[in-house]
């Protein structure tokens, strides 16, 4: 095999020397909350690269969508026009890359004519595609917009095998990714942890090699960039409003007046489940108690491609005393894979009697779980998922033409957060019936 140096056409920044010495020392989580243009990503494939040289096996670049993925790095180049896949060796590639499943093989380092290490940029909207793998090596690249399960899935498998994981984003608000900087920040204090944590502003990388600087930020401002995108872009502020949440002020509310934490089932109140429908989805289910007027969002479920036969099994294993469960209008429809029946009736066949809820449009649903979010309470341990969907979901943004879309990105915080405005939706109508008075909710 010819020689060739890795890292490969790269020279780490100043800045970037700590995150690398730390990865040297040992250290197998890395948390990198960084700016906007700190080439958190060109550190990390460098990384990678690497790596698959030293230890062969599976090493996964995860974004938050499959689309991403590619556009970002696959087909992505830096800011001088070098391409992120010029940072493997050609002389190590086992082949070419497969450009349709996005992978990239290196020859084994040992053994002439095998396959050695394997590189793939994977959606974490599709972690079923590797389900049964065994990787050693993986990058969560914008974690703060990626759904919290991928992590979950992997992190047993890296447990196991002794594999390593990166973090590098920048914030959006306090959703998951706040939670695992505070617990890596909190870790990474004890000599013997594996956690490596940082967060850089363009204070700690203006002059260290950062490309970035107050005049630049300045620049941003005055072409019209808000003092929150700012804060959170170049500043790292974990506070400022995320600019295109759909709950973000509600979030934040919530945080603030602690009304995320734990919030015990008390038998001696019914229970309601609320759900969001996905055939060829995820499924997502809230479990809510009325105490007036407080609701308290007590539990919470997801899967995705399951039956009504598992979600019926979900909610009799749970110990709760029912009241009702509420779906959606379109699981009134028949379907062709049911046979022409709704869920609905294949629910009822099970013993689960189903009501439907009145169809609304996104702008209706939206505000209407606006209005319930100051009477919410979240159970943080059952509830977390759920929560962190509603911290997550946002509006599509369009950062040339500075426009928001008028809805919501479809992704993995999709199924909690519609589940949520069908619980505002329902709660809304029954106020604005007359049946119960809440001046909160902005009723008279």
């Amino acid at each position: 095999m010819p020689t060739v140096q890795l890292p490969h056409n790269f020279v780490p920044r100043a800045y970037q020397i700590p995150p690398l010495q730390a990865f040297e020392a040992g250290k197998k989580r890395l948390v990198l909350v960084d700016h906007r243009r700190t080439g958190k990503d060109k550190l990390c494939v460098n990384i990678v690269a690497r790596e698959m040289f030293k230890r062969v096996g599976a090493y996964y670049y995860f974004f938050p969508t499959y689309q991403q993925g590619r556009k970002v790095l696959w087909d992505g180049k830096d800011k001088d026009g070098f391409p992120f896949l010029g940072h493997f060796p050609p002389e190590l590639r086992a082949g070419d890359p497969n450009n349709t499943e996005m992978k990239l093989w290196f020859k084994h380092p040992t053994q002439k004519g095998a396959q050695g290490s394997l590189f793939q940029v994977v959606g974490s909207d599709n972690i079923d595609s590797i389900m049964g793998s065994n990787p050693v090596g993986c990058v969560f690249s914008e974690y703060a917009l990626q759904d919290p399960k991928g992590w979950d899935f992997i992190r047993p498998i890296l447990r196991e095998n002794g594999g390593w994981a990166i973090f590098p984003y920048t914030p959006r608000g306090k959703n998951h990714g706040y939670d695992l900087y505070q617990m890596a920040k909190k870790n990474a204090g004890d000599p013997k942890s594996e956690w490596y944590c940082e967060l850089l502003t363009i204070e700690d990388t203006f002059g260290k090699g950062g490309t970035v600087g107050p005049e630049d930020v300045e620049q941003e401002r005055m072409a019209g960039m808000s003092e929150n995108l700012i804060r959170q872009e170049f500043y790292c502020d974990f506070d400022a409003a995320v600019e295109n949440a759909v709950f973000g002020e509600q979030v934040f509310a919530a945080r603030q007046e602690k009304r995320v934490r734990n919030v015990p089932w008390d038998p001696k109140i019914d229970v309601e489940t609320y759900w969001d429908i996905g055939w060829d989805d995820a499924t997502a289910i809230w479990f809510v108690q009325q105490a007036r007027p407080e609701v308290r969002l007590i539990d919470y479920y997801e899967a995705r491609l399951a039956g009504p036969e598992h979600y019926v099994k979900v909610l009799r294993e749970k110990p709760y005393k029912y009241s009702r469960h509420v779906m959606p209008h379109d699981a009134d429809y028949g379907r062709i894979e049911t046979g022409g029946k709704s869920l609905k009736a294949l629910m009822q066949e099970l013993g689960v009697f189903v009501d439907i809820a009145k169809k609304l449009s996104k702008e209706e649903q939206i505000q209407n779980a606006r209005l319930l979010f100051p009477r919410c309470y979240f159970d943080e341990g059952k509830a977390g998922q759920g929560f962190d969907a509603l911290a997550s979901w946002h509006f599509s943004w369009d950062s040339e033409k500075k426009v928001m879309g008028r809805s919501p990105v479809h992704n993995w915080a999709s199924h909690g957060s519609d589940a949520f405005c069908l619980i505002g939706s329902e709660l809304t109508e029954v106020v604005k019936a007359g049946k119960i008075k809440y001046p909160s909710m902005g009723y008279a």
